[in-house]
């Protein structure tokens, strides 16, 4: 989204609609306004974790018990997404969108009947 405004910008200044001068002081709040959208994101992040849990649905015993930091999580979210089964039900840019705007408490509880476990998300 930003690179399709800096190009309207350069685009605007070629067709000279706008000067130098003008088309500087245009990027300099584009990118004073992404820094300011940036700052807002860590904000909402800061201080949370993203907790994940694994349980034998037979036996109710813990296998897996993951905690991060949510700052951490954007960067691992976006890989795993590209490498992750894709779960029935589950839309995982979903669920970012959700974190991103600030959901809390369990966001995901799936049961997998064939491997006998169960997957829950929380963010807290």
């Amino acid at each position: 989204m930003m690179n399709e405004e800096k190009m309207r910008i350069l685009k605007m200044l070629e067709e000279g609609k706008i000067n130098a001068e003008e088309a500087a002081r245009l990027l300099k709040a584009l990118e004073s306004a992404r820094g300011e959208e940036e700052k807002a994101a860590k904000t909402r992040t800061a201080g949370r974790w993203f907790r994940i849990r694994v349980t034998d649905l037979h036996s109710g015993k813990q296998k897996v018990n993951v905690n991060i930091p949510l700052s951490l999580v954007n960067l691992g979210f976006s890989l795993g997404a590209r490498f992750s089964p894709k779960i029935e039900g589950v839309d995982l840019d979903q669920i970012w969108e959700s974190i991103k705007a600030g959901a809390q408490g369990k966001i995901v509880d799936v049961e997998d009947e064939e491997d006998g476990e169960r997957v829950e998300i929380y963010i807290d």
